[in-house]
C-alpha cells in the first residue's frame, strides 16, 4: 500500500514512526499489507494526520494519550479500536492497574455498560499477551 508518495510525505513518515512505536510493527505492517485499493486511503489519512500530526506533539507524553483514547474509546463504543489501544497502551507503560481506574471512571460517566466491557476486552487482551509472552 505504501506508495512513494507517502513514503516521501514528512507526516506520512513521522506518523508511521510513532505508529509502529504505539501499536507495533506486526499490527502496522499488516494494515498496510491488506489495504488494498479501497482501504489505502483512510491508512493514509489516519498515519498522517491521527499520528502524524496529532501523536508527534510535544504537549503530552504517549502514556497520556494512551489513556485518554482508552477513555473515549469506550465512552464511544468502539471494541476493535479499543483492543488494539490497550496493547498500545501497555506498549506506552500504561499499568493494568491504571487501566482498571480508567474503565471504573469510565463506567460512572458513561455507563455501566460500556465499562464493563471494557474490562472484558482488556481481560481477553491480557491473556493473550500472556500467551504470546509464554510462547516466546
Amino acid at each position: 500500500m505504501e506508495t512513494k508518495m507517502m513514503n516521501e510525505n514528512p507526516k506520512y513518515k513521522a506518523g508511521l514512526a510513532v505508529r509502529r512505536a504505539v501499536l507495533g510493527d506486526e499490527y502496522v505492517n499488516n494494515s498496510l499489507a491488506n489495504a488494498d485499493e479501497f482501504m489505502a486511503p483512510i491508512q493514509q489519512l489516519l498515519t498522517e494526520n491521527a499520528w502524524g500530526e496529532v501523536w508527534v506533539r510535544d504537549g503530552l507524553p504517549r502514556k497520556t494519550r494512551s489513556m485518554l483514547n482508552l477513555a473515549m474509546l469506550t465512552a464511544l463504543n468502539r471494541p476493535n479500536e479499543l483492543k488494539l489501544h490497550i496493547k498500545g497502551a501497555l506498549n506506552n507503560g500504561v499499568t493494568k492497574e491504571e487501566m482498571c481506574e480508567i474503565f471504573l471512571q469510565a463506567a460512572v460517566y458513561c455507563g455501566a455498560p460500556a465499562g464493563l466491557d471494557s474490562f472484558k476486552i482488556a481481560q481477553q487482551v491480557f491473556k493473550d499477551e500472556a500467551a504470546k509472552a509464554a510462547k516466546s
